[in-house]
């Protein structure tokens, strides 16, 4: 592990993804997901790809493994599943044990900077990830040699409008140490690492109606008042940065040309 990976692990595993943040989140989004939209949402995402069974897929910042378990189980393919945060991975391994889908997911701590399988993958997946990667280039790059001819990228990843940023906004990217890009920037990059078949779609409308959803659940849910209270805040903040223009979510895929 790099210095600088490492420190990310840490500040993550300490900060964001400490063990008690990560099951807060998945009260909210749903068992086995810490990730905007759950299930339904996976599904769906996986859906568009269209691959055949037994296809190989890299689930990036895999997280406690509900994507791959949707994969597995309900289409079918073989994922392998590596994640920066070391709390994420204990939880998903025990989940991947109590769901027995060991024969066709592999998790393990992995940073995707450093990919080992050329040409390997015929589809890499990622939910919310690469906002915390500041070598963007050098990531998509990664991924694009991950693929074999032919194999797809497809990811979701929070986005910005142009800048100037809002006040709160700025505080808000610097205090999670974010590292964000307008869609078409990112766009850009894509087609840059070589990609074809670019495409993107600014789904804010669905990140916000999946908040306000969300906003109903955490009210319901047994929880503390304090716990309760700073969990309605944080989701009602995100509401406003994505009504505001500040913060986008952004839906990509790319094809690496035969």
């Amino acid at each position: 592990m790099s210095h600088s990976n490492q420190v990310t692990q840490e500040f993550l595993d300490s900060a964001q993804y400490a063990t008690a943040s990560i099951l807060r989140y998945e009260t909210v989004y749903g068992e086995d997901f810490v990730s905007p939209g759950g299930r339904e949402i996976t599904i769906e995402l996986i859906g568009r790809m269209k691959l055949a069974p037994e296809s190989r897929v890299l689930d990036v910042g895999c997280g406690l493994g509900g994507s791959a378990f949707v994969m597995a189980r309900d289409f079918n393919l073989r994922v392998d599943g590596i994640d920066l945060s070391k709390n994420m991975l204990a939880i998903a391994n025990e989940k991947l044990v109590a769901h027995g889908l060991s024969e066709r997911i592999n998790f393990k701590w992995g940073d995707c900077l450093e990919l080992d399988r050329p040409g390997y993958y015929d589809a890499i997946y990622s939910r919310d990830v690469f906002l915390h990667i500041e070598d963007k280039t050098r990531l998509i790059s990664a991924l694009y040699a991950s693929l074999r001819p032919g194999g797809q990228l497809l990811f979701t990843d929070y986005c910005c409008g142009k800048k100037p940023w809002s006040e709160p906004f700025s505080a808000y990217v610097d205090d999670r140490g974010y590292i964000l890009h307008t869609l078409p920037d990112y766009a850009e990059l894509i087609s840059k690492a070589g990609f074809e078949q670019v495409e993107y779609q600014d789904i804010t409308d669905r990140f916000i109606s999946i908040l306000k959803s969300d906003l109903n659940k955490i009210a319901a849910l047994d929880l503390v008042d304090m716990d309760r209270a700073n969990l309605e805040q944080s989701w009602r903040d995100k509401v406003v940065r994505a009504k505001s223009g500040d913060q986008r979510w952004g839906m990509f895929s790319a094809v690496k040309g035969s």
